[in-house]
């Protein structure tokens, strides 16, 4: 049986992407991310909102890679943002009491800013030297053809996320 581990999730950021460079040149972004889950409840009729928290890892990969770049260039804590990735349980021994600790985490492979572009940013064609455009992948020159500017509108929920 063949396998497939694969979330596109639609949300915003919790806090600032934290950044860290390998000596080998590599860099890696650290950053949380919520979505919003909307449920209604049963006693009150109204609809509420339930968030989910999830970390996330966006790295540089091969020579083309900037995906780190770009999430700590142009991501702040509120952004809304479309991810693509893969899920990772992350283990490890708590320092403090020994017990066995995990989480499930994001590796993002691919970024798509959905918020309003930052003040003076034209919507028009890309100049050089000037920020990239909404959709971003892995490495800057492979376009992302899973979602367009129409697929942005449609993903934006009502309910916001609590900071």
């Amino acid at each position: 049986m063949a396998n497939f581990n694969k979330v596109i999730l639609i949300g915003n950021l919790t806090r600032d992407p934290e950044c860290r460079t390998f000596a080998n040149g590599g860099k890696v972004a650290k950053f949380g991310f919520a979505v919003n889950n909307r449920k209604k409840n049963s006693q009150t009729g109204q609809w509420e909102d339930e968030p989910m928290y999830i970390d996330c890892e966006a790295f540089n990969r091969g020579e083309n890679g900037t995906l780190a770049n770009i999430v700590e260039q142009y991501c702040r804590k509120g952004s809304q943002i479309c991810i693509e990735g893969r899920l990772k349980l992350d283990q490890w021994d708590d320092k403090t009491t020994g017990a066995k600790r995990s989480k499930h985490m994001i590796l993002v492979d691919t970024v798509q800013l959905l918020g309003a572009k930052p003040d003076g940013q034209s919507s028009g064609p890309r100049q050089q030297g000037s920020a990239p455009s909404n959709q971003m992948t892995r490495a800057a020159s492979e376009p992302n053809e899973s979602y367009d500017d129409q697929d942005q509108d449609q993903g934006k929920s009502g309910g916001e996320i609590p900071f």
